[in-house]
């Protein structure tokens, strides 16, 4: 007996609606949960709090666990500021274009997705309530910071609601988006940082 066989998903379909959809975002808030696994390390770091994306190039993350922790990119600098590990300095560097943190989290992987990256479906998948599909990514040039991510592109309205990123160190970033807001607007003063009195700031 043969058994039929089963053809699985194209994943383009999928990076074309995330892509078509992220092309009219102009403003994003969400909350957020971080989960870095080192594998150095062993157990999970977890962080959680809320995110804001204006874009182009305007991005933040305020921290609720760790308090007082943020990620704002400002336009001009990327400002990483973490007074739970490092108090007393701030990280100031020119925004990246690709990575882990700043304003392209989530551009990078739907923007000219064909061109950037070798795509593959990996499953259907559920998201509070909502149905995904999960596609996975490698890219296609090896100078990229990550060697491997996949995202949830939520069916509906083609919106990312999860990324996982595997780095070139081996170190895995999960970010999981819920509670989404999109072209809402968003609080211009979560784009600004201004180092408090005393904390050194560090070029990068």
């Amino acid at each position: 007996m043969i058994l039929p066989t089963v053809q699985t998903p194209d994943p383009r379909p999928v990076l074309d609606h995330a892509s078509q959809t992220y092309q009219t975002i102009s403003t994003l808030t969400a909350d957020f949960v971080q989960i870095i696994l080192n594998p150095m390390i062993g157990s999970p770091d977890t962080t959680r709090g809320k995110l804001y994306q204006m874009r182009p190039s305007r991005f933040a993350m305020r921290f609720t666990q760790p308090k007082g922790d943020r990620i704002v990119a400002d336009g001009r600098y990327l400002w990483l500021y973490t007074p739970s590990t490092t108090p007393g300095q701030v990280i100031r560097s020119r925004i990246p274009d690709v990575g882990t943190t700043g304003p392209n989290l989530i551009g990078q992987f739907v923007e000219h997705p064909h061109e950037r990256y070798d795509a593959r479906y990996v499953r259907v998948d559920s998201l509070a309530g909502r149905t995904a599909d999960v596609i996975g990514l490698t890219p296609k040039e090896h100078d990229q910071p990550y060697r491997a991510a996949v995202i949830w592109v939520d069916r509906e309205d083609g919106v990312v609601r999860r990324i996982e990123i595997t780095e070139a160190g081996g170190q895995q970033r999960t970010v999981i988006l819920d509670n989404l807001r999109v072209n809402r607007g968003a609080p211009g003063r979560e784009f600004t940082f201004s180092p408090p009195a005393g904390v050194r700031v560090v070029d990068q």
